[in-house]
């Protein structure tokens, strides 16, 4: 069988994992890596307990009509699976655009990668981090944070460009590759997540609003209003996203000296919510792809024998349809490129 890495278990990744063993079935074996001590990537869910969950990354799922019709039959999996419903809450703030249709999903968005990494049936290993890439003959052998190693047919690196580019090893990309990497920029922000005891009444009838006159706080999501779920045996949880200017400015800041700051902000902004029983501060220094790689849709091949490629949202645009874009793109290339079976 052909040993594929692909490094990153956001949902590039996991569609691609899954993308790939659909097209291959019993000829490849996949396995999937990620620095985090979970999957989800920047689609991540924070739990305070077994039942109460809080999206801290990407917050629910937008279709245009465009991908709506490109990418049916991964919207179509994914709502038959329960794992997509279309939203159903207020949602202030917001300047829909034509003919496009929101979704949330119930469990959490991180559902959504967990989904396409069952259906790949991919070896997932966590808290991996990846520290050089070599090539030793028609393999590459692929170190994590251990100092131990394993070797693969084909590698595919998914995680934000400036770990790429900060990879040890023999993999040699060419000026003009590192050129367009280099263009490469993202935001930075931080989520806050505040849980709450059992019916404490958080006086808010949204369940998303958009903040533009603020310069810390740009969005809030009462998380069970946005999902409409019953609260009768659980407390709700409030999510706060930064400005993407706070989120630059404060990026290596102490942790605790931003979540200060961004609470003494949310008090001034919500005077009525009651103590919180839980908070977590999450930093996400990137957040979303500002500038992608240009004239290079989907993918960029660093080898073609043996294979190494580069995916995710730096390649295409940062949300669903561009990280699903990506994943077609790379599944494009090892479905063309791979060696035949051992």
């Amino acid at each position: 069988m052909l040993r594929v890495l692909i490094v990153g278990a956001g949902l590039t990744g996991s569609l691609c994992a899954c993308l790939l063993k659909r097209a291959l079935q019993n000829r490849v074996h996949i396995q999937v890596w990620d620095k985090a001590r979970g999957t989800g990537g920047r689609m991540s869910t924070s739990r305070f307990s077994e039942c109460v969950a809080a999206d801290i990354g990407a917050q629910y799922v937008t279709a245009t009509e465009f991908y709506k019709k490109k990418h049916h039959s991964l919207y179509e999996e994914l709502i038959s699976a329960g794992v997509l419903v279309p939203m159903s809450c207020s949602v202030e703030g917001l300047q829909q655009k034509d003919q496009s249709e929101n979704f949330i999903s119930p469990k959490g968005i991180s559902h959504i990668v967990k989904h396409f990494l069952q259906q790949s049936e991919a070896e997932v290993q966590l808290q991996r981090h990846v520290t050089s890439v070599s090539r030793r003959g028609a393999l590459w052998e692929v170190e994590f944070s251990e100092g131990q190693s394993e070797s693969f047919d084909a590698v595919v690196l998914t995680m934000p460009v400036p770990q790429i580019l900060q990879l040890r090893g023999d993999v040699i990309l060419s000026e003009q590759q590192v050129a367009l990497l280099s263009q490469v920029q993202y935001s930075s922000r931080f989520a806050l997540v505040l849980f709450f005891s059992k019916n404490p009444g958080l006086g808010l009838d949204y369940g998303l609003k958009y903040v533009s006159d603020n310069h810390c706080i740009r969005y809030i999501s009462v998380e069970h209003q946005k999902r409409g779920t019953d609260l009768s045996d659980l407390g709700p949880s409030l999510v706060v996203h930064t400005s993407v200017s706070f989120g630059s400015k404060y990026v290596d800041s102490d942790p605790a000296h931003v979540q200060t700051l961004i609470l003494d902000e949310l008090q001034r902004l919500l005077p009525q919510l009651p103590q919180p029983i839980s908070i977590k501060t999450h930093k996400w220094r990137f957040s979303q792809v500002l500038t992608s790689v240009p004239d290079c849709p989907g993918h960029m091949t660093v080898l073609d024998q043996p294979l190494l490629l580069l995916g995710g949202d730096a390649f295409t645009h940062s949300n669903f349809d561009g990280c699903a874009e990506s994943a077609l793109s790379l599944l494009s290339s090892l479905t063309q490129r791979l060696p035949p079976s051992h």
